[in-house]
């Protein structure tokens, strides 16, 4: 037997495996004494997200459709690498196939457990400035994707609104306006993500 906490493992079993994932289940007995049947759905990479700034304060959003949801998703770029690699390669990889813009400047914006109650998938986010156009190299689910350019305000509002629902650009496009409010981040890249909206 194992624990994990106040639960006990009695037995553990590969339930489901893709290339991109995979899912266990646990025979447990859970806190409150009971037998119980707990699954776990484990990514094979880990998750990153870049919130890209203009110098004018603009940011990008992608927009997909969301399998999964069955429905539309305005979203920051986002995307996957092999876990161990340094996240922030996989950022720098991501914003370049997803919108095509490389950037000069990165900073780690936060890390967060996603959905963790089923899914023990971690991810990483960037702020990513000083931004240089290219042309995108999206994988074939990206096909339909579509960008749009608006100020990083505008874009906070769509989260606040409910208009953005991607839990992980919602956190980001949250985190990068409370640094900007508290002093943390260069007088003029704060400026810029302050007052363009």
């Amino acid at each position: 037997m194992k624990r994990r906490g106040p639960w006990t493992i009695h037995a553990e079993r590969l339930a489901y495996q893709t290339p991109w994932m995979s899912v266990r289940e646990f025979d447990v007995t859970r806190p409150d004494g009971k037998p119980g049947l707990y699954g776990v759905m484990e990514p094979k990479f880990h998750a990153v997200g870049v919130c890209p700034v203009f110098d004018n304060g603009d940011t990008i959003l992608v927009g997909q459709y969301r399998f999964a949801l069955d429905a539309f998703s305005w979203e920051l770029p986002e995307g996957g690498g092999p876990k161990g690699e340094d996240p922030l390669l996989t950022a720098k990889r991501e914003l370049a196939e997803e919108t095509g813009f490389t950037a000069t400047h990165f900073r780690h914006l936060t890390s967060l457990d996603m959905s963790n109650s089923v899914t023990d998938e971690r991810a990483d986010g960037y702020l990513a400035w000083g931004l240089t156009e290219g042309a995108p190299d999206r994988e074939g689910s990206e096909a339909d994707m579509k960008m749009k350019r608006l100020p990083l305000q505008s874009a906070l509002s769509m989260a606040m609104s409910g208009e953005i629902r991607d839990a992980f650009s919602v956190v980001m496009l949250a985190t990068a306006d409370h640094l900007a409010r508290t002093g943390a981040l260069d007088k003029n890249l704060a400026r810029a993500i302050l007052t363009r909206s």
